[in-house]
């Protein structure tokens, strides 16, 4: 029962820890490795006005919800104007105004996109279009039309399609001949494509944005067709037909009016700029996080201040440090001293390097171990003896930082980021050890802590197991289950397969040879 309570247990933080991870990564965006860059586009307005003498405003549509993309920042600049932005029916614009205008003036809008979806969200079915009102014989070539398209068609992605192919054939079908001019415009080619639809009862509308190149200028606004499926609007090229919007299309805007209407301004300019940037992917996944109102991203460590962060950054790695060390001293069978010193000594192994932090920490030991020897001829009790080794470690450290800085050598000043109670523990506990069980066992205590930290700070050090952690603390729930997993173990370690060879090989040598009076199978 408790066996299964525990694989319940295990089981149970493992998945936990994994969903959340996976939610991170899969919804928010978050990276798995770092110093990894997502591509973003700045988009920017400008609206170039001539205002005239009576007050003057300017309502401009504004991007909301484009489809394939999110907005992550946007601002304006308006110096002098009033500015406030208002929603309706799923469109938002942004209204300027100002009483006495003086003088050509320049408005601005920028947004800030981010890729994040490579299919368009479902929407609520608007209903069947109202059909247009139409005078015969229009309204009977019209809907002679509209059923030869029918015809030919399977759904309403393909009825749309073959429509707009229709109306913009070079020798377009007799029927909807009426209903165009011979120079008719893109725009005038989409109503008219519309109202067929509607004709059909398929709701459809315009839609407008601008194509996102690489330092673009003066750009201006294209015009698309979407009609909805019953499930989700579907986007169409107008002009070809071509179902989907290209990658690099920006909705900003629907429906049949402009994106910009004025009043008391005699002559207004607008143009499109756009520009691609690389912003850091952590940063952009908690942009991205904040505007889906993740309720996940308000325990987050990375709202803390910079200085908890770069706490935290060292602390969530002693876990996986003591998982380490679990695993080496219950599954390999290396004996150290204690359990948290290897883990401390990998981290003060982050400040020194390696090599140097190795070749600090045995000579203080070193050192400190023969002034321990003498303090035992003096007698001391235990709590003076410590306090008399944390005193003589210090004086160690200090004598060490002096020598090394007079030396040139710059590896000696970072001694002190040794945990100076760390080292008189382990002073002590050498000492111990090697009066109660002999010098050998203590060097292999010794040695055996020395190898376990290398290892958990070969590990530690590692910028993608930090940043994994950092941006996924969650995953400390998988150590914590394996960790639990481990501590029942109670098979053979690695060590003693080859501490108890020999009994293995006594065995094999005393087992008498079988004699010819044996028969196989048969006990003897």
């Amino acid at each position: 029962m408790r066996r299964l309570h525990l694989l319940f247990v295990v089981l149970l933080l493992t998945a936990v820890g994994l969903s959340v991870a996976w939610y991170k990564y899969d919804t928010l965006g978050f990276p798995l490795t770092p110093d990894r860059e997502t591509e973003t586009w700045t988009v920017e307005a400008q609206i170039a006005v001539d205002p005239g003498t009576a007050p003057a405003s300017v309502r401009f549509a504004l991007p909301s919800d484009p489809p394939h993309y999110t907005l992550l920042d946007e601002g304006f600049v308006s110096r002098g104007w009033g500015l406030t932005t208002q929603s309706s029916d799923r469109q938002r614009e942004a209204v300027w105004t100002k009483r006495n205008p003086e003088g050509n003036q320049t408005l601005y809008y920028q947004a800030t996109v981010y890729r994040d979806q490579e299919e368009i969200q479902p929407s609520p079915y608007p209903g069947p279009a109202a059909p247009p009102k139409l005078e015969e014989p229009l309204k009977s070539a019209a809907e002679s039309f509209v059923e030869e398209i029918r015809a030919g068609s399977a759904d309403i992605q393909t009825f749309a399609t073959l429509l707009v192919k229709e109306v913009n054939a070079s020798r377009p079908d007799e029927n909807i001949a009426a209903f165009l001019k011979p120079d008719a415009t893109e725009t005038e080619r989409t109503r008219l494509a519309i109202r067929l639809l509607a004709i059909a009862r398929i709701p459809a509308r315009m839609s407008h944005g601008v194509m996102l190149t690489d330092e673009g200028r003066n750009l201006t606004p294209t015009t698309w067709l979407e009609v909805h499926n019953s499930r989700r609007w579907v986007p169409i090229d107008p002009r070809t037909g071509t179902v989907g919007y290209p990658r690099q299309f920006l909705v900003w805007w629907h429906g049949d009016q402009p994106a910009l209407t004025t009043s008391g301004l005699e002559d207004v300019e607008l143009t499109f700029a756009t520009t691609r940037n690389l912003r850091d992917a952590v940063e952009t996944a908690q942009l991205q996080s904040t505007i889906a109102e993740s309720r996940l991203m308000d325990f987050s460590l990375l709202d803390l201040p910079i200085d908890a962060q770069n706490t935290y950054r060292v602390l969530l790695l002693v876990p996986l440090g003591a998982l380490i060390i679990v695993l080496l001293r219950n599954v390999i069978g290396i004996r150290t001293f204690g359990t948290f010193m290897p883990v401390l000594i990998a981290l003060s192994f982050r400040e020194t390097q390696l090599v140097g932090g190795v070749v600090l920490f045995t000579l203080i030991v070193a050192l400190g171990l023969a002034i321990r020897f003498y303090l035992e001829r003096l007698k001391l009790l235990l709590v003076p003896r410590l306090a008399a080794v944390v005193i003589v470690v210090i004086l160690l450290m200090a004598l060490i930082s002096i020598v090394s800085h007079r030396l040139g050598l710059d590896i000696g000043l970072s001694v002190g980021l040794f945990p100076m109670v760390i080292l008189a523990m382990t002073i002590e506990r050498v000492s111990i050890v090697w009066e109660e069980h002999g010098p050998g066992d203590a060097l292999a205590q010794a040695t055996g802590s020395l190898v376990v930290a290398a290892l958990a700070y070969l590990v530690m050090v590692n910028t993608y197991v930090t940043h994994l952690f950092f941006v996924f603390p969650e995953l400390l729930l998988v150590v914590l289950a394996f960790t639990l997993l481990i501590g029942r173990y109670t098979g053979y370690r690695l060590t003693e397969l080859f501490r108890f060879r020999a009994f293995k090989t006594l065995a094999q040598a005393r087992r008498p040879e079988p004699t010819g009076n044996d028969r196989p199978g048969e006990p003897r």
